[in-house]
């Protein structure tokens, strides 16, 4: 299997795990969520661990904020699991995953001038283009279908280059450690910090705005 199918192979398990424990929720949704949280922050240690305490600390917040961001969005979705904040919760799903996936495609095959080659020569503009314009076609397109707020239409933009900041971020700290992955349990994909540093700053950006009644 080449690596492009054992990426999307894997990709689509894990969306299929995420979706079926945001559909469950209570104690499936928070066992996985504190779960991927410790392994993240397993995965920070092992990058950080001879740059000193400050930064274990910052990495125990960094793996905490978006676990508690997205518990905090699902358990207030209806008792049924079909509610506003489940609905909203599947659209912060959306917005990164289809970053992700639109920056990969529109990266390789139309490739260009980088993003960032100091921090990651691998990412282009085209790639940061091709990200955002997926999300706001497929999250537009989930907003619209489930009637939510209509802020959340132009709000998908702004968000899916947050997503992509969360990459770049994270290929930074990959960078500084001399790594090229975070992990390897993954195939295709390296560690689940490679795989959830976009959904870091887009699931925490979303439960403040929660919280500031902006959406």
């Amino acid at each position: 299997m080449n690596d492009l199918a054992t990426r999307t192979a894997v990709g689509i398990i894990l969306i299929l795990i995420a979706l079926a424990s945001a559909l469950f929720g209570g104690m499936v949704f928070a066992v996985l969520v504190a779960l991927i949280a410790t392994i993240m922050y397993l995965e920070w240690s092992r990058m950080v661990g001879k740059w000193g305490l400050a930064w274990q600390i910052y990495g125990f917040f960094y793996c905490l904020a978006p676990a508690v961001a997205l518990l905090w969005i699902r358990e207030r979705a209806e008792p049924a699991g079909i509610g506003r904040d489940f609905d909203l919760l599947i659209w912060v799903f959306l917005v990164v995953w289809s970053t992700d996936i639109g920056a990969y495609f529109a990266g390789r095959s139309i490739g260009g001038p980088k993003l960032a080659p100091s921090i990651s020569p691998n990412k282009t503009i085209a790639g940061l283009i091709g990200g955002v314009l997926s999300a706001a076609v497929l999250a537009g397109a989930w907003v619209y279908y489930v009637r939510l707020p209509a802020s959340l239409l132009w709000l998908s933009v702004p968000l899916a280059v947050a997503a992509q900041m969360g990459d770049l971020f994270e290929s930074g700290l990959k960078r500084r450690a001399g790594v090229k992955d975070s992990g390897t349990w993954l195939p295709g994909h390296g560690g689940l910090l490679d795989r959830l540093d976009g959904l870091v700053p887009v699931a925490v950006l979303t439960a403040a705005l929660m919280a500031m009644d902006a959406l």
